[in-house]
């Protein structure tokens, strides 16, 4: 086993005012992402797109595994493809496979089956998680806290788009293997979710909804 070479943490000790600050500034424009359904057209810069995925690439993860890989669409055909089979889930889910529990937690946001997002915006970013990587030699080697590493990576990238100046949406129709078929992606990568990017549509609205004050989802011991 190769030895890990360790080097000094680059890490900058802020005072504390400044410390206030900039978390209060972090949340005052955090809060203000929002999902969003109506995408434009107008095209964003790759860069932008690489620079966010990097961002993502830097989360924390079991035993530094980094268990995902994301592809990213723009390509309209292949569009296309994934909004068909995408809507062809979501259609069976909304008319036979959701409880009624669920469409009715769904009915205020506004949502049904046709997704025509997924060719409006300029991105789609498929987030697919690995079970074991795959070494050049041919060797597996099983990959440790895929989820939790692949949720945090995740939350990463919505965070930079978001801090870049860009609108994202969360989708996960189920079952999501399409995905794999359409993207040729390989047998230890899963669908985690499908990341929709871009700038919003100069009408687009978002649901009046609120979020939980902190006492409501915090305690401190």
């Amino acid at each position: 086993m190769t030895e890990t070479r360790f080097l000094p943490l680059d890490f900058i000790e802020l005072p504390p005012d400044e410390m206030r600050r900039r978390a209060a500034e972090f949340y005052a424009e955090i809060r203000r992402r929002r999902t969003v359904r109506d995408f434009s057209e107008k095209p964003v810069a790759r860069e932008i797109i690489e620079d966010c995925l990097r961002a993502a690439g830097t989360a924390p993860n079991g035993a530094n595994m980094q268990p995902w890989h994301f592809v990213v669409v723009s390509d309209p055909e292949v569009k296309r493809r994934i909004r068909i089979a995408a809507e062809e889930e979501e259609k069976t889910f909304y008319e036979e496979r959701a409880p009624q529990e669920w469409l009715e937690a769904l009915a205020p946001l506004g949502t049904d089956w046709q997704k025509p997002f997924l060719e409006t915006a300029p991105y789609l970013i498929a987030v697919m998680a690995q079970s074991y990587a795959q070494l050049p030699s041919g060797r597996k080697v099983k990959n440790y806290y895929v989820q939790e590493s692949v949720g945090i990576a995740t939350g990463f990238l919505i965070t930079a788009l978001h801090h870049a100046g860009l609108a994202t949406l969360t989708h996960t129709p189920s079952p999501m293997g399409f995905l794999n078929d359409i993207l040729n992606r390989p047998a230890n990568e899963r669908p985690y979710l499908l990341l929709v990017v871009g700038y919003p549509a100069a009408d687009a609205c978002v649901p009046d909804i609120t979020k939980k004050p902190l006492e409501e989802f915090v305690t401190f011991i």
